[in-house]
Parts: C-alpha cells; structure tokens; sequence
C-alpha cells in the first residue's frame, strides 16, 4: 500500500566513531566561520554601498543554519528521526533562502534595490510551490532513509514509490528561473566590466581589476556550477553520493568564502573591519 510516510532518517556519513568525531569537528569549524565571517560583515558594513553584502551576509547565516545544526546532531549516534511536517519546513526554508541567495548574487553585479523585494519574493513562491509538489509524491512504508543530510528535492524524489517526470520537469523549470537566469544575467554583467577594466590606462590597475573580478567570479562559478549539477542532471546520470558531496560545496564552501573575498578584496570592508577591531582594543 502506498501511503505518506511519517518521518524520514537521514544516512550517517560514517559509522566509524573516529570518522564521525573528526567530521564533526571539521563541520563545526565550518559552521563557526561562516557566522563570524558573515556577521563581522553585517557588524561593520553600515552604508548603503554595501546594503547588498550585508543582506547576502545575512541570508547567509540563515541558509546555513537551516542546515547545519541538525546535520551536526546526527553525526553521533543512532539514527534520528525527522517528523514529515519538520522534512518539509526544513526544504521549504532551504529553497527559498538558497533561491534568494542566487538572485542576491545576481542583483548585486547590477546594483538594483528595486529589484530585491521581488527577487525574495519569487524565491518565496517558487520554494513554496515546488515543496508543496514535491510532498504530493507517494511513498512506501512510514519511515524512510534519506541517503543525504538534509531534506533537499532530488533525494526525497528518490524516495518515491511512482513516476516523477511531472516533477522532475517542475524541478528543471524552476532551477532555470533560479539558476540559469541570475547567472546569465551576471556572464553579461562580466563583460561590461571586463571591457571596462580593459580601458584603464594603468597596467597595475588592471591587474588588480581583473584579479578582484576573477575571486568574485571563482565563487559564482563554483555556487551556480555545484547548483546547476545537483539540480539540473537527470537523475538517470547522477547518484545520491554526488549530490551529497555537490550540496557541502554550497552548503559550506561558498558561504566562507565570500566574507574572505568580499573583505580581503575591498579596500572599504576590510578598512572597515581593521576599525572596528582598533575600537575594541581600544576600549
């Protein structure tokens, strides 16, 4: 009989107690960078040149920790379960704030505050609609394994108990909306910029131009890249292992590097941060 299940367990990562406790500690660290790097940013950057870094600073914070404490608490131990209704806020708040974190990306190479409310706010419907769709999916039995550390759309669909090329098409159009579209949107910005760089005179100048703009560009291709073949392959082509390993890149790596290249690369940011650690010194 096909029926809804209650409650989902994720996949441990290792069962070698070893393994699990270096794991642990290795995604702890993480963790704790990315809140430190992201909230010194949001801290110190106060004007409204800046307002875009520290809305993705924040959004930031908040993606990764729909994620990563609840993947912490189940790196030990016996399998914890997660209730059908916690499953679905967990995806739910996982797509919308990863959607909102691509068009964030997206506006700043534009610099167009008009365009950030309705950038959240499709990536609020498109989220709430695909979850919604998703949890429509038949499953056997009550309890299933998810092989992955969150509730994300292409291992849940594994799960399913029926056909899912309705879905899968579903999936595709809204990764276009959310990936596809913001990135082409920047490649064009990209280009302004580059013949911009290329009409200054001074050789050094370009330099460090190109070489802010190729950190900047490193990043966005390593997000929409690791994005794009976690939710654009066919799931005939990909396995559950690769989507795991594809998920950590932007559920951890993107997030520290962006405050590293955001305030290593910006005179401001980083003169702003060098004055707020004299402050507290000082005091």
């Amino acid at each position: 009989m096909l029926s809804g299940p209650t409650e989902f367990v994720f996949r441990v990562f290792t069962t070698v107690p070893e393994f699990q406790v270096l794991l642990f500690l290795l995604f702890l660290l993480f963790y704790l960078m990315i809140l430190c790097g992201n909230t010194a940013i949001i801290w110190v950057v106060c004007t409204h040149m800046y307002f875009f870094l520290s809305n993705l600073s924040f959004v930031e914070i908040c993606y990764t920790t729909v994620v990563v404490p609840l993947m912490l608490s189940n790196i030990f131990g016996a399998q914890k379960p997660i209730p059908l209704a916690g499953c679905g806020a967990q995806m739910f708040f996982f797509l919308t704030l990863g959607g909102a974190d691509c068009f964030l990306l997206a506006i700043m190479a534009y610099d167009r505050y008009v365009m950030l409310g309705g950038a959240v706010g499709l990536a609020l419907f498109l989220s709430l609609q695909l979850t919604a769709l998703i949890f429509t999916l038949p499953f056997c039995g009550h309890r299933q394994e998810i092989n992955h550390f969150l509730c994300n759309v292409p291992p849940i669909q594994r799960l399913a108990c029926a056909a899912i090329r309705v879905h899968q098409a579903v999936l595709y159009v809204v990764s276009i909306l959310v990936l596809t579209v913001p990135f082409l949107l920047i490649c064009v910005s990209y280009v302004f910029i580059t013949c911009a760089i290329l009409s200054i005179h001074s050789a050094e100048g370009r330099r460090q131009a190109f070489s802010t703009c190729s950190s900047h560009l490193t990043v966005v291709l390593l997000q929409y890249g690791c994005c794009a073949l976690a939710y654009l392959r066919p799931q005939s082509s990909s396995s559950a292992d690769e989507d795991r390993q594809f998920t950590l890149v932007y559920t951890f790596i993107t997030p520290l590097l962006n405050p590293l290249i955001y305030t290593l690369r910006n005179k401001d940011v980083k003169g702003a941060l060098e004055k707020s650690a004299q402050y507290q010194r000082d005091t």
